[in-house]
């Protein structure tokens, strides 16, 4: 089936490739990305990437070097613009590179990068932006961190301009807004491919036109700071241009011959997505893009001439390339520079650039674009990434996961796209100064503590992750990522889980206890009978609404059922003399229906509805679950339940889902000794009659160290699982008492005085009652969280356990906030229970994921139900985990919306295609390999069940052969009756 896929997948990618390089086709990209398999496209992909691949790092003179004023350099437009208006801080010192080139040496031998991405500062260089103002000591700067690289091995990328003019070229001539910086440019390069080509391959003339023309000389939100004068921007724009096809044309003239490097230009660009499908949003998005990355991209790779787009929308605004200045533009590029992330390109787009559609972060569909656009350009990522917080230090998770869902992106689009990706820079090595949101944020792979006089330095975990990912050349697939091939015990329950029944009590038409007459004389109808009635005994049958539930059921080919009982309804003023004996007959007719078509019920005495109280109103107003009452209320419900139900149910659920972490720790007590009440009522009272079994269902989502470099990092997943899961299984299932960790963190919370967890205490008699109280272990199992001991989101820290909660985001997201799709927690989640509790039965009673109502092909579910129970497969057959079942959740839209695999379009009941999907995978008992034969079993399934004798086959084949002949002759009868009835009245 994965195999299948797969070939499909790939069938379709192969078919979706561009087949034009003409201006414009890059429009295709929106409707070929929206045609892709969902969600097998957004899987993870495990690969490497092509053999030669430059793994890079970056960094902005501006942002690292410091020494603003030392050693000859001159006043860049960045140390004028931030000591005027509001700027709270400077780059005067940054990371303080300029004095700890070592520093920095040894920061990329601990990465492992081939290529370091740097930029020479301009007025460092030329302190006045001319020759005559040569600084020597300035060049030999730069000199010695060259040498340095090629001691290391690490191959320089050289940036002649990131955004810090010499402030006198701007003082003297108003900056890039005047035509003479073109040569003035072209001047300062030929000074650095004389100076430092022998030893750079790759040179980038300018960075980020965009931001420059955009930023610096229209918002006035970076350097220089002007606006107020609308045209401008396009005026720098068209001079960037030809300062950067000056330069080019020196290089490729001058010292591409005896140097043999390469030149471009870095273009940053957002990504945007149509917020319609209509196919005038897609040339909305595509005009974003001609605005932004277009301006400089199609002048450079396509015509010597701006978009279409920008020409329509601008006219005269616009400036205009002769013929002779578009051949000079057009061409001067020998690879594609792509700049992407949280740069100015990205957040500070105005309003009036997205032309009503939405950005977003695809950097796949980007490079994608790119490679439609201009024709299959070699493409270099040279700038990528994201940030953390200022106050972030060592442990920045957000930016690690934000860095791997991009190299992730990249690799899929040369797998997937065969985009021609040569190269890929993360940005940055170190925390410096970051323009406009100063030292805000932090960008580093190496934290700074600017603090400190040294300004001590420090590998964050993007740097370690960064690291081993460039010793692997990507994500090779490891065997435990490979789908396993296999099947269950032939006794494996499979079974499908419902938060709840339908409860319809009002008997069907054919339950009226009336009399009626047919009227043959007349015209047949019939008659009520006034003031009789029939005494008749009431039936399940009566029950149309049973009926149909158990019988979708049973299309599911399920052996197990899985249901709640609704308390406060059958006894609704928690005393049970006052049950509700209507109620109770139909939950025994469900059960006693379902046991007819060979399903076992599951059954849930009470299951925790979270802020929704679902204890009887009386019992609730009198203190719920604090109350020592309601415990024995629950007692007596459950002996109730036991007593009326037990005889075809085997498999009792007396807590469902109780471990709330919401919840305060005395009702978590009282509810592990209801539990245990009711488990020995079960096991004392009804046990050796009815041969059932009883326990309690944990919800148990994964959680996940967000790295896991060191043993400490373990700890915090350690201590969540501790508080969610072993707060209720280790009193019940292990020692009888909560978790030491438990109480040993809320005593050293409580000990700061800032605090009151009171955690209870057993008495011996409590923890005598509640320990072993179990047959099976049960867990519900959604999803996956990751987990560390540092702050990023005060939305998602959990204060009282001193954790971040975050995902990772390459996950598959599922419509249910914070529930990705992650097959392999499941499997992690098994193993904790097994070892925990070794060779405990287990089963796992819900699984499932929510998914739009409408979408009756739900995708999603049936990839999450593939890889959830191959995931369980290999807890089973590798890990040696005592896993008994599996069950589905959940059955029906009805009760548990978004979750279902029985949808609804008014009354009727749709059958979705996880339906089919989940019956193939129950047939083979798990996962065959091709060619493999089928499971021999002392029980062969048939329809409705993996619980039947293999000798009532042929019995049933036969009553099935007799019923069908019975029904054609009455039928047949009935016609040759009216027929003849007619031929008699004729004559």
């Amino acid at each position: 089936m994965k195999i299948t896929w797969i070939i499909l997948v790939l069938l379709l990618y192969s078919h979706l490739q561009p087949t034009s390089a003409a201006p414009g086709a890059g429009l295709n990209t929106w409707d070929r990305f929206s045609k892709l398999p969902y969600p097998i496209d957004k899987a993870f992909l495990y690969d490497t990437f092509p053999d030669k691949f430059m793994w890079a790092v970056g960094t902005a003179a501006y942002s690292v070097e410091g020494a603003w004023e030392k050693d000859g350099k001159g006043k860049s437009i960045w140390d004028t613009f931030t000591r005027g208006g509001t700027r709270v801080s400077r780059g005067d010192v940054g990371s303080d590179s300029y004095h700890n080139i070592k520093g920095d040496l040894r920061a990329l031998q601990q990465l492992g990068v081939s290529h370091y991405r740097f930029s020479l500062s301009w007025p460092r260089i030329f302190s006045n932006g001319t020759k005559e103002s040569y600084s020597e000591k300035g060049v030999e700067y730069y000199k010695s961190l060259i040498r340095g690289l090629k001691e290391i091995k690490v191959q320089p990328i050289v940036t002649l301009y990131h955004w810090d003019l010499p402030d006198s070229l701007q003082s003297l001539f108003g900056g890039w807004s005047n035509s003479v910086m073109v040569e003035l440019f072209r001047e300062y390069a030929d000074f650095c491919f004389k100076t430092f080509g022998p030893y750079v391959k790759f040179w980038i003339t300018i960075d980020n036109p965009f931001v420059v023309a955009w930023h610096g000389y229209g918002t006035g939100v970076v350097a220089p700071g002007i606006k107020n004068d609308s045209d401008l921007p396009f005026r720098v724009g068209h001079n960037l241009l030809k300062a950067h096809a000056a330069a080019w044309h020196l290089y490729d003239e001058r010292y591409r011959s005896s140097q043999g490097g390469r030149v471009s230009m870095a273009l940053a660009s957002h990504w945007i997505k149509p917020s319609r499908t209509r196919q005038e949003s897609s040339k909305a998005c595509q005009c974003s893009l001609d605005f932004v990355l277009g301006w400089f991209a199609r002048p450079l790779f396509v015509d010597g001439d701006y978009p279409p787009c920008m020409k329509h929308n601008l006219t005269h605004r616009l400036p205009s390339f002769t013929k002779a200045e578009s051949l000079y533009v057009n061409g001067t590029a020998d690879f594609f520079a792509l700049s992407h992330g949280p740069a100015l390109s990205f957040q500070l787009i105005n309003d009036s650039l997205r032309f009503g559609q939405t950005e977003d972060l695809g950097l796949r569909m980007l490079l994608y674009w790119v490679r439609a656009e201009y024709n299959n350009p070699p493409i270099f990522v040279v700038e990528s990434g994201w940030y953390g917080s200022g106050n972030t230090k060592t442990k920045d998770a957000k930016h690690m996961y934000y860095l791997k869902r991009f190299i992730m992106e990249t690799l899929k689009a040369i797998r997937f796209e065969r985009v021609n990706v040569i190269g890929y820079t993360a940005w940055s090595l170190l925390d410096g100064y970051e323009w406009y949101r100063e030292y805000g944020i932090r960008r580093g792979l190496f934290y700074v503590d600017f603090n400190t006089p040294d300004l001590k330095r420090e590998p964050k975990t993007s740097a370690t992750f960064y690291s081993k990912l460039i010793e692997k050349n990507g994500f090779p697939q490891l065997p435990e990522n490979r789908p396993a091939q296999g099947i269950f015990p032939c006794d494996f329950a499979w079974g499908v889980a419902a938060s709840s029944i339908q409860v319809d009590t009002i008997p069907t038409q054919f339950a009226d206890p009336s009399v009626y007459i047919w009227n043959i004389s007349g015209n047949g109808e019939l008659k009520k009978v006034p003031g009789v009635q029939a005494h008749r005994t009431r039936h399940c049958a009566d029950y149309s609404i049973v009926l149909q539930q158990v019988s979708h059921v049973r299309d599911m080919q399920v052996s197990h059922f899985h249901f709640s009982l609704n308390w406060s309804s059958i006894t609704p003023t928690g005393r049970v003399s006052d049950a509700n004996e209507t109620l109770l007959r139909y939950y025994h007719c469900f059960v006693s229906e379902l046991r007819k078509m060979n399903i076992i019920p599951v059954v849930a005495l009470w299951h925790h509805t979270g802020k929704i109280s679902s204890l009887p109103a009386p019992i609730e107003a009198n203190g719920g679950w604090q109350s020592e009452e309601t415990v024995q209320a629950f007692a007596d419900y459950a002996r109730l339940c036991f007593q009326r139900l037990g005889a075809h149910v085997k498999m009792w659920i007396t807590l469902n889902e109780p471990n709330d972490e919401d919840l305060e720790y005395t009702v978590g007590h009282q509810l592990l000794r209801a539990h245990a009440l009711a488990w020995h009522i079960y096991d004392s009272e009804f046990r050796k009659a009815q041969g059932g079994k009883a326990s309690l269902v944990l919800h148990m989502d994964w959680v996940e160290p967000a790295f896991s470099f060191n043993r400490e990092d373990v700890e915090p997943a350690n201590r969540v699982l501790d508080f969610r899961v072993g707060w209720f299984a280790e009193p019940i299932f292990g020692s009888g008492d909560y978790p030491v960790v438990m109480r040993n963190w809320l005593q050293q919370r409580n000990n700061i005085d800032l605090f009151n967890y009171h955690l209870p205490a057993f008495s011996e008699e409590d923890r005598m009652l509640v320990k072993g109280t179990y047959d099976f272990f049960a867990i519900s199992h959604f999803t996956t969280s990751m987990v560390y001991d540092g702050v990023e989101d005060k939305y998602t820290f959990k204060d009282k356990l001193q954790v971040q909660l975050i995902s990772d985001v390459t996950w598959i997201m599922s419509s249910r906030r914070n529930s990705p799709v992650v097959p392999w927690g499941l499997r992690k989640a098994l193993n904790w229970v097994n070892s925990r509790y070794k060779g405990v039965p287990i089963y796992v009673m819900a699984n499932g994921v929510q998914e739009d109502i409408a979408r009756f092909n739900d995708s999603l579910r049936i990839y999450y139900l593939y890889n959830y129970i191959n995931e369980a497969l290999k807890a089973y057959t590798l890990d040696g985990v005592n896993l008994k079942g599996y069950f589905a959740y959940a059955f029906s839209d009805q009760r548990d919306p978004g979750f279902g695999m029985y949808g609804h379009v008014q009354e009727e009941v749709i059958s979705k295609s996880s339906v089919g999907h989940y019956q193939n995978i129950i047939q083979h008992n798990g996962f065959l390999l091709l060619g493999t034969a089928q499971q021999q079993c002392p029980h062969a399934p048939v329809h409705g069940s993996g619980r039947y004798v293999l000798t009532k086959q042929p019995v049933v084949g036969f009553l099935s052969l007799v019923s069908s002949c019975m029904l054609i002759t009455v039928c047949l009868v009935i016609y040759y009756g009216v027929k003849r009835h007619k031929l008699i009245t004729k004559k």
